[in-house]
């Protein structure tokens, strides 16, 4: 069955829940509950990434998360580090990470490859065509599928230069960055182009925009936040389906059992 990864934002200012984790301690229990819960991997970021976001500097961006990550790897749960950031991507494997988990795909700091090389840890190669802050004046496609792809594929060549050998490589579409509402969907559509290129894909739609435009799912209150995560674990069985090997998401339990249901109506 598709892996399921539990999102763990250790920042104030994430979309969805900032602030909620910052202390170490709520962290390191929420983080316990999503385990229990089903998640295979715990990903663990301080900095957000949702649009408009500022940078984080690397000094703190630490502070936040290397207790977190250190606790949940001495406790033996699998953890990937969600950053941007080549210092801060050395110094959690070091805590214990196996996983570096970076949206812009060695973009965003241009020593990130080469230092993910020397710690033997598996990456996430994200799409993505620049900074939260501008990302939606590049969203120009034409069959954004297949572009996505390409410039995935581009990306691995960079990895593969930098010395990351291709198993050890993780595919992500990047939904959200860099694309409209109508074209987030045409590359869940298209994910079989992703797919295609050989490598263990993981997908995140968890309670992003797109989804919420499209079922109207406004406001902070729970059933807002519900309708988000049912909305979450229809795309990411959908997405498990089309062949992703992972699925990153905020409701572990809504998720594993659209899964579950997936698999049972599949057969499997």
């Amino acid at each position: 069955m598709t892996a399921i990864w539990g999102i763990l934002n250790i920042t104030p200012d994430s979309f969805s829940d900032g602030g909620r984790y910052l202390d170490p301690e709520v962290a390191i229990a929420h983080a316990g509950r999503l385990r229990a819960q089903g998640a295979a991997v715990i990903d663990v970021g301080g900095e957000s990434t949702r649009p408009g976001a500022e940078r984080v500097p690397a000094v703190e961006e630490q502070r936040r998360v290397l207790p977190v990550v250190e606790a949940l790897a001495t406790a033996g749960i699998p953890v990937s580090i969600d950053t941007l950031n080549a210092d801060t991507a050395v110094a959690a494997v070091r805590a214990g990470a196996r996983i570096v988990n970076d949206v812009s795909g060695g973009l965003a700091d241009e020593r990130m490859l080469s230092a993910v090389a020397e710690t033997g840890a598996d990456v996430v190669i994200g799409h993505w065509r620049g900074p939260s802050d501008d990302m939606y004046a590049r969203a120009q496609y034409v069959r954004v599928a297949r572009e996505v792809a390409s410039e995935l594929h581009e990306r691995v060549a960079a990895a593969a230069s930098a010395g990351i050998a291709p198993a050890r490589v993780i595919l992500d579409p990047g939904v959200g960055f860099a694309k409209s509402g109508a074209q987030n969907w045409e590359v869940l559509r298209g994910l079989d182009e992703v797919v295609a290129l050989g490598h263990r894909v993981l997908v995140g739609t968890s309670r992003k925009r797109f989804l919420t435009e499209t079922i109207a799912a406004t406001g902070s209150g729970a059933d807002a936040v519900a309708r988000r995560d049912l909305a979450t674990a229809v795309t990411s069985a959908l997405a498990a389906r089309a062949g992703a090997w992972a699925v990153r998401v905020h409701d572990v339990v809504a998720t594993r059992d659209a899964l579950a249901v997936t698999a049972a109506w599949d057969g499997a």
